[in-house]
């Protein structure tokens, strides 16, 4: 009898600290919070990656989901597959909110990608030609944005009494070099596009000129200027607006470490932005 009452004591005891090593182990993945970011992959998913370390040391396990569509990101992250991605600016989000009828929300920007004209034969913009052909992605979004760059460059005028972030192409009202806009493509195969459409002029969104071996600020014909509205934000859910584990990640992308990251590393294609 004793000694099966031995037997016993000896098996709570290990069960016990069995207990005790699981409370310890849970303890230790309770100070770590996991989210999941969606991004491009350039530069958006390269900035992630250069702050998880920063952001381990936060207590935050930061995994990146990449992305090679504008689509996908937003509707994972109203499904919940994510917890914030960073692809958009945010006339883009107010666009797929309204289409959608998402809740989806800005933490802030982080950086700027300067917006390009592009294109194979033409040098300058003093010899671009009566009726040459203008290519532009099919986001209904940038639409605006594409125009402010033509209109700064002195290619055309808006209308009067039309903010240049929200003009259409309806609203374009003097274009003396008959240009001819077309948004047919969708972004992601606009530099394929600047590659047979040699007498074009081709409008590329930075992060896929980088990944087609483009340099802004050498290789574009017309560069966006740095005092745009169109930064590149990271994005949540409305109810997320105060998670604490997505603080910490917009606090270290505003860090001085990001920032020297990004200066030192995109020769000026993308620019660190602080709000």
């Amino acid at each position: 009898m004793k000694k099966s009452l031995l037997v016993i004591l000896s098996a709570v005891f290990m069960i016990l600290l069995a207990a005790c090593g699981s409370s310890d182990s849970g303890s230790g993945d309770e100070e770590t919070t996991t989210i999941k970011v969606g991004a491009s992959s350039t530069p958006h998913a390269e900035i992630l990656k250069e702050a998880q370390p920063i952001l381990e040391k936060e207590g935050v396990n930061l995994e990146i989901e990449e992305y090679q569509d504008y689509v996908l990101p937003n509707d994972d992250l109203e499904s919940g597959d994510l917890d914030a991605n960073y692809f958009q600016h945010i006339p883009y989000l107010e666009t797929s909110n309204a289409d959608t009828g998402y809740d989806l929300i800005s933490l802030g920007a982080v950086h700027l990608e300067p917006m390009g004209v592009y294109s194979k034969n033409i040098a300058k913009v003093d010899d671009i030609k009566d009726g040459t052909e203008v290519i532009m992605g099919r986001n209904v979004s940038e639409q605006g944005r594409i125009l402010s760059i033509f209109q700064e460059a002195g290619l055309i005028k808006i209308k009067d009494g039309v903010e240049p972030v929200d003009a259409t192409l309806d609203d374009i009202a003097d274009n003396p070099k008959n240009l001819k806009f077309s948004m047919d493509v969708d972004p992601a195969f606009l530099p394929d596009t600047y590659e047979s459409e040699e007498d074009a002029l081709v409008v590329i969104n930075t992060n896929y000129a980088l990944q087609a071996g483009l340099t802004p600020s050498e290789d574009a014909l017309i560069l966006e200027g740095t005092d745009s509205p169109y930064g590149n934000i990271v994005a949540a859910r409305a109810d997320d607006k105060d998670n604490e584990a997505l603080q910490k990640l917009m606090d270290v992308l505003h860090s001085d470490e990001i920032k020297k990251f990004i200066e030192d590393n995109y020769d000026g294609a993308i620019l660190p932005v602080d709000k």
